[in-house]
């Protein structure tokens, strides 16, 4: 009997819950509230945006963190299409430093990035270099 182990004493492989939020209803509640009008969030994050400097870039969540609205990245894309022109658009990047945009488009947006001097590792922005780090404090 001293050699056998029984089927208890192995490990049991653990089950890795895949990564999000908790509540499954939460996504779609972000989403929704995202598409109601709300003046002052979408000030807060146009003010987020205006605050990056001319040779920095920040990700879409990290914007939307900085305003105060940690899971809206989507509302951040959308205020910057409804804006156009009017904020620094080029300087909000996906995760990883990685331009979203597709086309002419994100050739125009690397165009206008390496014209202030933000440098790239590849296709992608060095974030290490160039990432913006926001002192919210002070927004």
């Amino acid at each position: 009997m001293g050699g056998r182990k029984t089927a208890s004493a192995r490990p049991r492989p653990s089950r890795k819950r895949k990564p999000g939020p908790p509540d499954p209803g939460l996504e779609r509640r972000i989403l929704r509230d995202g598409l109601r009008p709300d003046e002052q969030r979408d000030a807060a994050i146009r003010r987020v945006i205006g605050s990056i400097p001319r040779g920095k870039v920040a990700t879409y969540g990290q914007v939307a963190a900085a305003a105060g609205y940690p899971l809206y990245h989507r509302l951040v894309v959308r205020i910057l299409r409804q804006a156009g022109d009017r904020l620094p658009w080029q300087r909000v990047v996906g995760a990883g430093g990685e331009i979203r945009l597709q086309g002419e488009a994100g050739w125009e947006q690397r165009r206008r990035l390496e014209m202030e001097g933000v440098r790239f590792r590849g296709k992608r922005v060095d974030m290490a270099a160039c990432g913006h780090r926001f002192r919210t404090w002070e927004l």
